[in-house]
């Protein structure tokens, strides 16, 4: 929200005015538009100095009180980056305080004239009328596309989440999600391209896909811009990352037994997560194109892992230390000769994983967010994302430990042995389970260097955002030698 938006208008940021007595400009509008989005914690280039420096209409989904339309907002960055940001609005010619968190301006709209903007995903009757138009598609130059299966109850009242980063998701009943991409990237979007494939597929390791929202390539003159993903909604799920700090928990209470004694031992459920990964992995190279890493390639990859290590001591210092056995290991992986590459998850952590009565469920395959899309859509090593995972097994037992150790009470030796504990042992059930059997040395050296490379930009990000997590890369940077299979 702008704490600056009319001369006329009052202190009032909720929406209220005192009336028109001038005309705004595209400018003023554009200046709004630009605090609001500023503001918004799915902007991904915060402090970047970003500036709205055009809007395009793409469609008006309903033409009512609200009137519900899509713009598209072009945000430049004071480095000269540029990208386009997804911004529905529910638009209301009086101010609706029920929606006072959502506001984002008042301005002189260019088909409506006057009105009050509010940021749609909060408005429930603005995301009625996504989910009708999902359920009697309009004519127009939005295609709602929808896949058979489950039919839609157009009267599903909505429910935004409100913690999400970079997108926005919105639950009808308890049928459906909708989630709406605000940063906007012309071409196929992963996320939806990878699930309507493993929904025709029929993958019990997903939530299935039910429909999307685009910008056909003929209305675009280019690519399409896809806009949204319409998907099961998975009613008695659990979080992974979740489930597994409650794992934690339970070992550290009890003091005199081990993890495998412990009621919530989590390596049945490491196990079953990792075959459900081998499973997705083995459908998407099935259906999507595959290659192969020459020992050229291989090279290149290592020499990519020790530059991102040199740029890391420069902002980590202490990372010097772990540096020549960390180049060592980058160095191996310039000497294998081949090793499979097709279409993976790219951004695969606890996080991404929803447990529920059927089983584990993958979420979110949009990929790695800083990458650019057309990198995110290329054949990578499956070992990358079995790498996120044994990683995040390591992040979750010392987060727990470093909770515990806030609240100041004794036992922080004891705990930390039992996160190692927990570690080594969920790690090697995932590993086992997803692997079906002994890695092979030249699987082990791309193993130990995508775990090792992981925690190289572990160790960059918490320096820069969380210093107090810092400690937690740091320890397995300093076991990175070791083989995955027998920490």
């Amino acid at each position: 929200m702008t704490d600056e938006l009319r001369p006329d208008q009052t202190d009032d940021t909720s929406g209220s005015t005192a009336g028109p007595a001038t005309t705004t400009t595209a400018e003023d509008r554009l200046r709004q538009l630009t605090g609001f989005i500023e503001g918004a914690r799915w902007l991904g280039g915060k402090g970047r100095g970003p500036r709205v420096t055009a809007v395009r209409r793409l469609w008006v989904i309903a033409d009512e009180s609200p009137r519900v339309v899509v713009d598209l907002a072009e945000v430049t960055y004071d480095d000269g980056g540029v990208e386009l940001y997804q911004v529905p609005f529910a638009l209301y010619p009086e101010p609706e305080h029920r929606l006072d968190h959502s506001f984002a301006g008042w301005w002189e709209d260019p088909d409506v004239g006057w009105t009050h903007a509010y940021d749609a995903v909060h408005d429930r009757e603005a995301m009625a009328a996504y989910l009708r138009a999902f359920v009697f598609p309009p004519d127009g130059p939005l295609s709602f596309q929808r896949l058979p299966g489950e039919a839609l109850d157009p009267a599903s009242p909505s429910t935004a989440f409100t913690g999400e980063q970079s997108n926005s998701s919105v639950v009808f009943g308890e049928q459906a999600l909708l989630k709406i991409f605000r940063r906007i990237t012309p071409g196929a979007n992963p996320d939806i391209e990878i699930h309507e494939v493993l929904t025709r597929a029929g993958s019990d390791n997903i939530a299935a896909l039910l429909g999307w929202l685009e910008v056909p390539t003929g209305s675009t003159g280019g690519a399409p811009l896809q806009l949204a993903m319409l998907q099961q909604l998975l009613r008695t799920a659990s979080d992974g990352w979740e489930l597994a700090l409650t794992s934690v928990r339970n070992l550290f209470a009890e003091a005199d037994l081990f993890a495998d004694e412990v009621g919530g031992d989590f390596a049945g459920e490491a196990q079953r997560l990792g075959e459900a990964v081998a499973r997705i992995h083995t459908l998407l190279a099935e259906h999507f194109p595959t290659d192969e890493r020459s020992q050229g390639a291989h090279a290149e990859l290592a020499k990519a892992m020790a530059t991102r290590l040199d740029d890391a001591v420069d902002v980590v210092p202490e990372l010097a230390e772990h540096a020549p056995g960390l180049r060592d290991l980058f160095a191996a992986v310039g000497s294998i000769e081949s090793s499979a590459m097709q279409r993976i998850h790219g951004d695969l952590h606890l996080g991404q994983t929803l447990r529920t009565a059927k089983g584990w469920k993958i979420v979110d395959f949009e990929g790695e967010p800083a990458k650019p899309l057309a990198d995110r859509v290329l054949p990578d090593s499956p070992w990358r994302d079995v790498a996120g995972m044994l990683r995040s097994f390591d992040y979750a037992p010392r987060v727990a430990a470093m909770t515990a150790a806030a609240t100041g009470d004794d036992g922080s030796e004891q705990r930390a042995y039992r996160a190692a504990e927990w570690s080594a042992r969920n790690q090697a059930a995932f590993l086992e389970a997803y692997a079906g059997g002994p890695l092979s040395g030249d699987e082990q050296a791309l193993l130990a260097a995508y775990v090792a490379d992981k925690a190289v930009y572990e160790c960059v990000y918490e320096a820069r955002n969380r210093p107090t997590w810092l400690a937690i890369p740091m320890a397995a940077l300093s076991q990175a030698g070791q083989s995955p299979e027998k920490k």
